[in-house]
């Protein structure tokens, strides 16, 4: 059995730092797509994080892959953690309130959970791995709400979309352990943002056309800011956080991200959520609880 890593009083502030800087994300996000298509607005994303991540790299000079599986491999990452899920997330946030998309996110280690568990031997469900992805699952139908599920609509397809993001992280989290487990976290993050790149500025550029760089400043304030802090800072102050915490601790961003989204929600863009969106958080945050299982227990100690 593994020990429990504790957390110091700097790591806290380091996790509490990346909840602000994604729960931001999911506004700049929204603030971007009053201006560009989401496809454009992607490709902006992966494409200079990419090119800030390379030059953090070879100014460190880090060794880089030489096998041909191994970019292969990273291509692959690049779809399944930035191509689908920051698509589909990004056109699902024209339909639906940013916090609730910061809502949904969080269900990503509840679906990792149950992937992994699905594709890696050693990952199998437990009872309380079990009760807690149950526990989950039913924040994200609560969240949902019964009336979308009753009347299906463009709003329903967009939480259906952002739901299909979280899931495509989960598969990215079992990709990455057993492709990508000997690289550096910078240069697999590098990696994966070039072979996100390969996909989206072309699809960009086809769907979308050339970009249009006669944008607002807050248009320009947004895309400079979940390139640069919510994607390419943002993964390499989670590596941080993940070598000196271990993945559990890591976990607990997940229940910092939406309270932020969602306070910024409502300030700057008027958004309210309906109660159903607070319930199924409630939710969610005891099903990560209870999957962590730390609390537990301490409670039984």
């Amino acid at each position: 059995m593994t020990q429990q890593r504790t957390l110091s009083i700097q790591t806290w502030a380091e996790l509490f730092l990346l909840g602000l800087i994604w729960g931001g994300s999911f506004l700049a996000i929204r603030l971007a797509l009053n201006e560009i298509p989401f496809v454009t607005s992607v490709a902006h994303r992966v494409f200079w994080a990419a090119v800030l991540l390379w030059g953090y790299v070879f100014l460190r000079r880090l060794p880089l892959p030489r096998d041909p599986r191994v970019w292969a491999a990273l291509f692959v990452m690049g779809l399944l953690n930035n191509v689908i899920p920051f698509s589909l997330m990004a056109w699902g946030q024209l339909y639906i309130p940013t916090g609730l998309t910061s809502v949904f996110n969080a269900g990503t280690a509840i679906f990792g959970v149950v992937v992994a568990a699905l594709l890696l031997a050693d990952e199998r469900l437990t009872l309380r791995k079990t009760i807690g992805s149950l526990i989950g699952f039913a924040g994200v139908a609560t969240a949902i709400g019964l009336d979308s599920l009753r009347n299906f609509d463009i709003t329903s397809l967009a939480q259906l979309a952002v739901i299909g993001g979280t899931i495509s992280y989960a598969f990215a989290g079992v990709w990455a352990r057993l492709n990508l487990s000997g690289l550096t976290p910078q240069v697999a993050a590098a990696g994966m943002l070039t072979g996100s790149s390969l996909v989206m500025v072309p699809a960009a550029l086809i769907i979308d056309g050339a970009p249009s760089f006669a944008l607002s400043a807050t248009a320009f304030g947004a895309i400079a800011y979940y390139v640069v802090f919510a994607t390419a800072g943002a993964y390499l102050l989670y590596y941080r956080i993940l070598a000196a915490a271990g993945s559990a601790n890591t976990m607990i961003v997940t229940l910092l991200i939406p309270p932020v989204s969602i306070l910024l929600g409502a300030l700057v863009l008027n958004e309210t959520l309906s109660p159903n969106v607070y319930v199924g958080l409630g939710l969610l945050a005891l099903g990560l609880i209870i999957l962590d299982g730390r609390l537990l227990a301490r409670l039984r100690s």
